[in-house]
């Protein structure tokens, strides 16, 4: 995040530093709010379990929105590379950690992206990188979808572009109509998988999702 500090974890049972970045005058911003939020709901903030959530909830909602501080198209030109290859690329079962933007609670499921090149492609890692920018972010699943399509096609100019998530969204188990089993699947196509139906139902057989 701009302007941030860094807070470096050690995990001394398995040899590794963990560095975590926050903006420190959001952070204390957000502390007070959530300590407020807390005394509203009638709970003692005093108390030995509360004494440090404020900051610990703080430091998480910076954690689950730092998509907004992230250049997705950036992370795609970052690993580039020119190559003579016109078939699909799939990578597939990305996981998926969102947060709805109508009750800020999770979405959680996962993502299933391809694409055709066209002269250029780019290193896998990236895709669920840029998932990742999108999931990071107050979202709607349509809407993520539809990003995540817009940002690799205007970036790579590939042949085409697929997006299917599939998510379960708490706000429908956990409140509303509290179904618990529902699955919300969402898609874009662009380019080949749109035009050339034996194209998007070779995707769609990789990826063992029946779309309607």
């Amino acid at each position: 995040m701009s302007n941030s500090s860094e807070e470096i974890k050690k995990d001394i049972l398995h040899g590794y530093e963990r560095i975590e970045r926050y903006n420190p005058d959001t952070l204390g911003k957000l502390a007070a709010h959530y300590k407020e939020i807390l005394t509203l709901l009638g709970e003692d903030v005093n108390r030995e379990g509360l004494l440090a959530t404020p900051m610990r909830v703080a430091k998480a909602m910076q954690f689950f929105t730092h998509g907004y501080d992230l250049n997705p198209e950036e992370i795609l030109r970052s690993a580039m590379f020119t190559e003579d290859y016109q078939q699909m690329v799939l990578v597939k079962d990305i996981e998926i950690y969102s947060l709805c933007e109508h009750h800020m609670v999770p979405m959680v499921g996962k993502a299933h992206v391809a694409y055709i090149p066209n002269g250029h492609i780019v290193g896998l890692s990236k895709i669920p990188r840029v998932v990742d920018v999108f999931a990071r972010r107050l979202q709607v699943q349509e809407r993520m979808t539809q990003q995540i399509k817009d940002c690799i096609q205007n970036t790579l100019n590939p042949l085409g572009v697929a997006v299917v998530i599939e998510a379960r969204h708490l706000c429908m188990s956990m409140r509303g109509v509290q179904k618990q089993n529902s699955l919300t699947t969402t898609s874009d196509f662009t380019g080949a998988f749109l035009k050339n139906k034996e194209t998007r139902e070779e995707f769609m057989h990789l990826i063992g999702v029946k779309l309607s």
